[in-house]
Order: structure tokens, then C-alpha cells, then sequence
């Protein structure tokens, strides 16, 4: 497995999993329109997006988007999609893919990232902590 920088060309098979995440948050399916969305964050360079490759599958992702804390000075990173498809899971795709999220974090000098999931999301309320993330109100998790 291959943890690397998604780009322009993985758009096809990273909007597949986006749309995916987005039917797990009851979202109607819309291939199309996930293209577009992509498609522009990485045009614009509004986003960054890591997905996990599998000898050219790729059977994950996770999306993060810089934000500023005006009382730090400095830039955040919001981790605000993760997701691995249901057939690779349990196998560390989505620990691989925040230890990225991590260096990306440390590499540009960042305050930390932040996140947030659903109080349900059993799986993201152990992982989190798992991984250093502290939690905050309202189910906000934080990193430093």
C-alpha cells in the first residue's frame, strides 16, 4: 500500500469513494457532480487529498482543507473527509492515511489539524484518540 497525493488523473476513482462517503452521511449518490466538486478543489489548490493505492486501486482517501487560527498565527489543516471503501477495511488504510494528514500537518508548519465526526461514528471516536487527537465540544477532535 501506497500512500501518496491524489491528483487530476485519480479523479475518476477518488469522486467513486467520495460519493461513497457521502451515501455513508445519507447523501444522494451523484457521480457527476463529485467530479466537479473535486475537480475544482484540486484546480484551485483549495484542498488536499491523499489516497491510499493498492498496486493501482485505490481504496481509500482522506481530504483536508487549510484553515487559519487567527489567535495562533498560524495555519490548520481540516481533516474533513476519510473514508476507506468497505472491502479494504481493517487492514490500516485509515491510520496510514491521518499519519499523512499528520506529516502534511508538520510539514508546513501548522498549528495542528482538526476534525469532526458524528458522536455514532464508534470507529472514528477510538480512532482518533488512538492517534493523538484530543477531543473538543460538540465532538470536534484536535491534533498537535
Amino acid at each position: 500500500m501506497k500512500i501518496r497525493r491524489g491528483h487530476i488523473d485519480d479523479i475518476e476513482s477518488i469522486a467513486q469513494l467520495f460519493d461513497d462517503y457521502r451515501v455513508w452521511y445519507r447523501k444522494d449518490s451523484d457521480i457527476e457532480q463529485a467530479i466537479s466538486f473535486l475537480t475544482d478543489r484540486l484546480n484551485y489548490n483549495e484542498s488536499v487529498i491523499y489516497v491510499a493505492d493498492l498496486d493501482g486501486t485505490l481504496a481509500g482517501f482522506t481530504q483536508l482543507y487549510p484553515i487559519f487560527s487567527s489567535t495562533r498565527m498560524k495555519r490548520m489543516w481540516l481533516l474533513n473527509d476519510l473514508y476507506v471503501n468497505e472491502n479494504y477495511r481493517q487492514q490500516g488504510i485509515a491510520k496510514a492515511l491521518i499519519e499523512k494528514a499528520k506529516k502534511l500537518s508538520n510539514q508546513t508548519l501548522s498549528a495542528g489539524i482538526l476534525l469532526e465526526t458524528e458522536q455514532s461514528n464508534e470507529i472514528g471516536n477510538h480512532l482518533y484518540p488512538s492517534l493523538g487527537f484530543k477531543k473538543e465540544e460538540n465532538n470536534f477532535y484536535f491534533w498537535s
